[in-house]
């Protein structure tokens, strides 16, 4: 995994984070990036990181649930790369889900990691959309966030 940060003459220069994932070598993207207090979390899938670009390896086949907690636990961490509390600094999901009966287990899991709870400042705006799949049959969900940071924190 890696952070850097880039400078720009814009007035927020862009920070980047990278993880293992072998999609984001394959297509050649970043996981997230931050410009001011804005942080954006590319879709998120539950690809063993430790698979290769050649043959990226889904986890949990066939358990949405699962694979959509794993997603969530990978943006908590970019976001948390960028200067981000976690949880609590994102403002913004969009899930996107391959079959319409995965619906309700992938409520589930947002609403465990990211849900409204116990009246603390965790919370956030949600869409959830079905769509005809995904560039490998096993992966059942996709998620990104968008999230906001103090802007004194820096990386």
């Amino acid at each position: 995994m890696s952070s850097r940060f880039t400078s720009s003459s814009q007035p927020a220069a862009k920070q980047y984070h990278s993880t293992n994932s072998p999609w984001e070598a394959k297509i050649g993207y970043y996981r997230t990036v931050r410009r001011g207090p804005f942080v954006f979390v590319s879709g998120t899938t539950a690809v063993d990181p430790s698979s290769n670009a050649a043959s990226p390896k889904v986890l949990h086949p066939d358990d949405a649930k699962a694979q959509a907690h794993v997603a969530l636990q990978e943006i908590l961490n970019a976001v948390r790369a960028l200067g981000g509390r976690g949880a609590e600094s994102i403002v913004r999901t969009k899930m996107f889900v391959a079959r319409q009966k995965d619906c309700g287990a992938v409520a589930r899991a947002l609403s465990e990691v990211l849900g409204k709870q116990n009246g603390d400042d965790i919370g956030c705006a949600a869409t959830m959309i079905v769509v005809g799949g995904f560039v490998d049959p096993e992966m059942l969900v996709e998620i990104e966030c968008d999230a906001m940071v103090d802007m004194e924190s820096r990386v």
